[in-house]
């Protein structure tokens, strides 16, 4: 039976062949998982500390760009910092789902929508979090970052991603990625698929400029991706 989400604003479906999915801030709230490991890093390898507002920005790119970015720390420190923080993250890292998200990916799958993760997350980690979730058998394709992180920012990831879905088969002449940061936006933008912003990740509202459309919920989401 389809799923009921409460009466929305009219929009218009984006009528998508194919669903890329962030994780982070998109299906996973897992912004206290990441921002409270990062504080703990920080903190024992002797850098001061970050406002909450400052320790979100981790929550989307590549973990060494965030702490280069985000935390100031020195090129030559990033090795030391990024290993305390991987041990302190991986203990936490099980976050749920935010309310709706696991039956819009079940909906959409129950609908014949193929449906790929795409992640800048390292992809050994993401899985896992998918799993812990109830949602691995609803995925045709998972993508993520490598472990050595030669492959992590967003746009390659989105190629990762329709290359696999390609592979299997899935028409992706109107793939839509869906995440919560400006990466999201940019990488569909790279590959020229549409985009959609969803407003209740650890996005500022600057960062869904150029996005295709915005969801403030999950039920605006369901009715951008043809299922509400």
């Amino acid at each position: 039976m389809p799923i009921a989400f409460l009466p929305q604003p009219t929009l218009t479906s984006l009528e998508p062949t194919a669903v890329l999915f962030d994780l982070d801030g998109t299906i996973s709230n897992s912004g206290v998982a990441i921002t409270s490991a990062v504080a703990e890093a920080l903190a024992v390898s002797g850098y001061p500390p970050l406002s909450e507002a400052d320790l979100l920005h981790f929550a989307g790119p590549p973990i060494r760009d965030g702490f280069r970015e985000f935390g100031g720390v020195a090129e030559e420190d990033l090795d030391r910092v990024v290993a305390a923080f991987r041990p302190l993250y991986e203990g936490r890292m099980l976050a749920p789902a935010f309310a709706g998200m696991p039956e819009l990916v079940r909906e959409l799958h129950a609908r014949g929508v193929p449906i790929a993760l795409a992640t800048s997350k390292r992809r050994a980690l993401a899985v896992q979090i998918v799993e812990h979730s109830g949602l691995t058998e609803y995925f045709t394709v998972q993508c993520g970052a490598t472990d050595d992180g030669t492959r992590a920012w967003k746009a390659d990831i989105v190629e990762d991603a329709l290359a696999a879905l390609r592979d299997e088969g899935v028409d992706v002449s109107r793939a839509v990625m869906v995440g919560d940061r400006d990466h999201d936006v940019n990488g569909a933008i790279t590959h020229d698929i549409l985009s959609v912003f969803v407003a209740w990740g650890y996005g500022t509202a600057e960062e869904r400029d150029g996005a295709s459309a915005v969801a403030t919920d999950v039920g605006e989401l369901a009715q951008l991706l043809g299922v509400g």
